[in-house]
Protein backbone atom coordinates (compact mmCIF):
# COMPACT_ATOMS: atom_id res chain seq x y z
CA UNK A 1 0.00 0.00 0.00
CA UNK A 2 1.54 3.60 -1.09
CA UNK A 3 1.17 6.60 1.86
CA UNK A 4 -2.11 7.62 0.82
CA UNK A 5 -3.84 4.26 0.96
CA UNK A 6 -2.51 3.79 4.03
CA UNK A 7 -3.81 6.94 5.30
CA UNK A 8 -7.82 6.15 4.13
CA UNK A 9 -7.09 2.04 5.90
CA UNK A 10 -5.95 4.23 9.17
CA UNK A 11 -8.94 7.03 8.97
CA UNK A 12 -11.28 4.05 8.43
CA UNK A 13 -9.86 1.53 11.06
CA UNK A 14 -10.34 4.67 13.53
CA UNK A 15 -13.75 4.89 12.46
CA UNK A 16 -14.52 0.93 13.35
CA UNK A 17 -13.34 2.31 16.89
CA UNK A 18 -15.41 5.61 16.99
CA UNK A 19 -11.92 7.35 17.76
CA UNK A 20 -13.11 10.58 16.42
CA UNK A 21 -9.60 12.28 17.23
CA UNK A 22 -7.57 10.16 14.85
CA UNK A 23 -10.08 10.79 11.98
CA UNK A 24 -9.50 14.24 12.75
CA UNK A 25 -5.69 13.74 12.16
CA UNK A 26 -6.59 12.30 8.90
CA UNK A 27 -7.40 15.64 7.68
CA UNK A 28 -6.07 18.91 6.26
CA UNK A 29 -6.37 22.07 7.57
CA UNK A 30 -7.91 23.33 4.41
CA UNK A 31 -9.98 20.09 4.13
CA UNK A 32 -13.52 20.32 2.69
CA UNK A 33 -16.46 17.09 3.07
CA UNK A 34 -19.64 16.57 1.21
CA UNK A 35 -22.35 14.18 1.33
CA UNK A 36 -26.12 13.54 0.94
CA UNK A 37 -26.94 14.97 3.82
CA UNK A 38 -23.71 17.33 5.07
CA UNK A 39 -22.66 20.09 2.45
CA UNK A 40 -19.96 21.50 1.73
CA UNK A 41 -18.18 21.53 5.43
CA UNK A 42 -15.08 23.03 6.41
CA UNK A 43 -12.41 21.22 7.51
CA UNK A 44 -13.15 22.17 11.42
CA UNK A 45 -16.96 21.31 10.81
CA UNK A 46 -16.01 17.78 9.21
CA UNK A 47 -13.96 16.80 12.08
CA UNK A 48 -16.70 18.05 14.56
CA UNK A 49 -19.17 16.34 12.65
CA UNK A 50 -17.40 12.45 12.65
CA UNK A 51 -17.12 13.35 16.66
CA UNK A 52 -20.76 13.75 16.75
CA UNK A 53 -21.66 10.90 14.53
CA UNK A 54 -19.16 8.89 16.45
CA UNK A 55 -20.58 9.50 19.92
CA UNK A 56 -24.14 9.15 19.57
CA UNK A 57 -23.98 6.64 16.78
CA UNK A 58 -24.22 3.44 20.23
CA UNK A 59 -24.85 0.82 17.72
CA UNK A 60 -22.78 2.06 14.99
CA UNK A 61 -21.01 -0.62 13.27
CA UNK A 62 -18.67 0.14 9.96
CA UNK A 63 -16.91 -2.30 7.28
CA UNK A 64 -15.02 -0.71 4.35
CA UNK A 65 -13.30 -2.24 1.43
CA UNK A 66 -11.87 -1.05 -2.13
CA UNK A 67 -9.12 1.24 -0.70
CA UNK A 68 -7.44 2.90 -3.84
CA UNK A 69 -5.32 5.99 -3.91
CA UNK A 70 -2.22 7.44 -5.82
CA UNK A 71 -0.79 11.12 -5.06
CA UNK A 72 -3.43 13.13 -5.71
CA UNK A 73 -6.59 10.91 -5.53
CA UNK A 74 -8.13 7.84 -4.20
CA UNK A 75 -11.32 5.99 -3.33
CA UNK A 76 -13.52 3.39 -0.80
CA UNK A 77 -16.54 1.41 -0.63
CA UNK A 78 -17.68 1.41 3.03
CA UNK A 79 -21.27 0.62 4.87
CA UNK A 80 -22.55 1.37 8.32
CA UNK A 81 -24.96 0.05 10.29
CA UNK A 82 -26.84 2.21 12.89
CA UNK A 83 -30.08 3.42 14.54
CA UNK A 84 -31.11 6.96 13.04
CA UNK A 85 -31.58 8.87 16.30
CA UNK A 86 -34.65 10.86 14.88
CA UNK A 87 -36.89 8.18 14.14
CA UNK A 88 -35.07 5.27 16.20
CA UNK A 89 -34.89 3.38 12.79
CA UNK A 90 -32.18 0.55 11.82
CA UNK A 91 -30.05 1.95 8.74
CA UNK A 92 -28.07 -0.04 6.63
CA UNK A 93 -26.19 2.95 4.60
CA UNK A 94 -24.08 1.89 1.47
CA UNK A 95 -21.31 4.64 0.60
CA UNK A 96 -18.57 5.26 -2.43
CA UNK A 97 -15.78 7.81 -0.52
CA UNK A 98 -13.34 9.78 -3.40
CA UNK A 99 -10.64 11.71 -1.88
CA UNK A 100 -7.72 14.32 -2.97
CA UNK A 101 -4.70 14.65 -0.64
CA UNK A 102 -2.26 17.46 -0.10
CA UNK A 103 0.86 17.33 2.31
CA UNK A 104 -0.07 13.76 3.24
CA UNK A 105 -3.72 14.60 4.71
CA UNK A 106 -7.04 14.48 3.05
CA UNK A 107 -8.06 17.72 1.42
CA UNK A 108 -11.31 16.72 -0.40
CA UNK A 109 -13.77 14.18 0.89
CA UNK A 110 -16.90 13.52 -0.79
CA UNK A 111 -19.31 10.45 0.41
CA UNK A 112 -21.94 9.14 -2.33
CA UNK A 113 -24.75 7.00 -1.12
CA UNK A 114 -28.52 6.46 -2.47
CA UNK A 115 -30.52 9.16 -0.65
CA UNK A 116 -33.86 7.45 -1.51
CA UNK A 117 -33.17 4.48 -0.27
CA UNK A 118 -31.30 5.85 2.57
CA UNK A 119 -34.49 8.24 3.53
CA UNK A 120 -36.51 5.30 2.90
CA UNK A 121 -34.75 3.11 5.70
CA UNK A 122 -33.90 6.42 7.81
CA UNK A 123 -37.42 8.13 7.66
CA UNK A 124 -40.01 5.34 7.14
CA UNK A 125 -42.91 6.27 4.94
CA UNK A 126 -41.96 9.87 4.64
CA UNK A 127 -38.70 8.60 3.05
CA UNK A 128 -40.40 6.50 0.96
CA UNK A 129 -43.07 8.98 0.00
CA UNK A 130 -40.44 11.92 -0.47
CA UNK A 131 -37.50 10.70 -0.79
CA UNK A 132 -36.89 11.18 -3.99
CA UNK A 133 -37.69 14.97 -3.86
CA UNK A 134 -35.44 17.81 -3.96
CA UNK A 135 -37.17 19.12 -1.07
CA UNK A 136 -36.91 16.41 1.42
CA UNK A 137 -33.37 16.39 0.66
CA UNK A 138 -32.67 20.29 1.27
CA UNK A 139 -34.89 19.58 4.60
CA UNK A 140 -32.02 16.67 5.63
CA UNK A 141 -29.66 19.18 4.89
CA UNK A 142 -30.81 21.54 6.85
CA UNK A 143 -31.81 19.75 9.95
CA UNK A 144 -27.71 18.19 9.97
CA UNK A 145 -26.53 21.47 9.42
CA UNK A 146 -28.54 22.75 12.10
CA UNK A 147 -27.49 19.45 14.00
CA UNK A 148 -23.88 20.00 13.70
CA UNK A 149 -23.54 23.66 14.70
CA UNK A 150 -25.68 22.98 17.87
CA UNK A 151 -23.12 20.26 18.25
CA UNK A 152 -20.18 22.67 18.02
CA UNK A 153 -21.54 25.20 20.26
CA UNK A 154 -21.73 22.58 23.41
Amino acid sequence: MNQNELLVQKFYEAFTKKDSQTMAECYHAEARFSDEAFVNLSSTEVKAMWKMLCERGKDLKIEFSGIEANDYSGKAHWEAWYTFSQSGSKVHNIIDAKFTFKDGKILTHQDSFDFYRWSSQALGMTGKLLGWTGFLRKKVQSNARLSLEKYMQK
